[in-house]
């Protein structure tokens, strides 16, 4: 008698070769997405068959996903969140723990953080009642310099938290000592950086934390997901802490007194003995994953090294396309390091005989989507205007940013076809108006 569960799993397969067919490129008819998730067969059937064994919570999936992510990454600990966003707003909401006794942030404490961002980067550091101090970013590799951090450093100063531009990574040696030496904290924005290199090490692995997003635009997806990775023990327990709802106890749920001390704790003004499952030592928040979502993870974790030598090819194929196009300040990787691309960004010279709105608007017309480089100036911004935040130095190029760039795919899913195309259709462009 078969398997019924095999049975499934085999329609799957089968569904999924008639419903996801090879379809031709056809130029200026056919969409060229600037990011997109890439999934296969297994994923349908890893998605299909955690949802049969109704694993529809957190549960093994997370834990061999958080395991096998770790290793990856090659940090201790790995928590898998429910986005990006809240691994950020976890990171940075570990900093303010009581466990951290004096080295705890405290409101009116400052981080700094870049001006031409994300908003999930900075967004933490004012929920937690906490001041973003923003510098400028250089305009060829798209990332703050470790002098421009080093300026930045006052007395209230007591974190950095900045993302690797685009998968492009920071001067992040040079200002994790600048950290160390000032006793700060250094969180790793990692989101569109899995698998970049700086000297020859894995950004993420520099800082005390490191956030990952797992959003359909990333490496790699889980539909939504994220995750906080860190080699200090006392950071990833409090992480683990204020991701499930505040609680003391480490035992996963569902698990009774694995720590065999469930009823032997004492804390607050609690009668002795209270259950350890029910003590919450932090205000914290609900921000797990799904074991669906996790299985995703686990089929998409085995093609990361084919996605990132993808990322890094179709960059390449973008960079000697368009290299010597008149009018264009074209991206550069922060010497010493090897970046896993996220996106390929173009700033048009504020003096070329054309605008960025110009050559978005003829990309987009031909079926090429384009991307802002996110938020531009985030001080520009109605929902930080009135908010408390310090600038050091001028931010000329976030502003330049928030006028003149943009960028355009790299993601897997892209043939040289249609970068061939993109590539032709910037230069037709461009030689229309010389």
């Amino acid at each position: 008698m078969s398997d019924p569960k095999e049975t499934v799993l085999d329609a799957v397969r089968a569904y999924h070769e008639v419903s996801a067919p090879a379809r031709e490129f056809v130029p200026g008819t056919t969409e060229i997405w600037p990011s997109g998730a890439v999934l296969e067969v297994e994923d349908r059937v890893a998605l299909v068959e955690a949802a049969l064994d109704m694993r529809i919570a957190a549960g093994r999936s997370q834990r061999k996903f958080e395991s096998a992510f770790a290793r990856r990454l090659k940090r201790r600990k790995a928590h898998l969140t429910n986005s990006g966003s809240s691994a950020n707003l976890l990171a940075v909401s570990a900093l303010t723990s009581p466990h951290l006794e004096d080295r705890r942030l405290k409101p009116g404490d400052e981080i700094i953080t870049v001006a031409a961002g994300f908003p999930t980067t900075v967004n933490p550091i004012l929920q937690n009642g906490l001041v973003p101090v923003f510098v400028d970013v250089d305009l060829t590799t798209y990332n703050a310099t470790a002098d421009k951090v080093a300026a930045a450093i006052g007395p209230k100063t007591r974190a950095i938290i900045i993302a690797h531009a685009l998968g492009n990574p920071f001067e992040v040696t040079a200002i994790a000592q600048l950290a160390e030496e000032h006793d700060l904290f250094l969180i790793e924005d990692n989101c569109d950086a899995v698998g970049s290199l700086y000297d020859g090490q894995l950004t993420g692995t520099f800082g005390d934390m490191t956030t990952v997003s797992f959003y359909p635009a990333h490496h790699l997806t889980m539909g939504e997901g994220g995750c906080v990775l860190t080699s200090n023990l006392a950071l990833a327990r409090i992480v683990e802490s204020l991701r499930d709802w505040g609680r003391d106890c480490w035992c996963e749920p569902g698990e009774n007194d694995k720590c065999l001390k469930r009823f032997k704790y004492q804390m607050g003004t609690l009668p002795a003995g209270y259950d350890h499952k029910y003590i919450f030592s932090h205000v914290g928040y609900n921000l797990k994953a799904t074991d669906i979502q996790a299985a995703l993870g686990l089929t998409q974790l085995a093609k990361l090294d084919d996605f990132i030598d993808a990322r890094k090819r179709n960059w390449r194929r973008l960079r000697e396309g368009l290299d010597g196009v008149p009018g264009l300040l074209l991206p550069e990787a922060t010497p010493r390091s090897d970046p896993s691309w996220f996106g390929f960004v173009i700033t048009v010279d504020p003096e070329a005989p054309f605008g960025r709105a110009e050559l978005v608007s003829h990309l987009e017309d031909r079926k090429i989507g384009t991307r802002r480089l996110f938020a531009g100036n985030l001080t520009r911004h109605p929902a930080y205007i009135d908010q408390p935040h310090r600038v050091v130095g001028d931010l000329t190029n976030s502003d330049i940013i928030t006028e003149h760039t943009f960028w355009i795919g790299v993601y897997p899913a892209l043939t040289d076809e249609m970068l061939d195309y993109v590539t032709a259709s910037i230069k037709e462009f461009v030689a229309a108006r010389g």
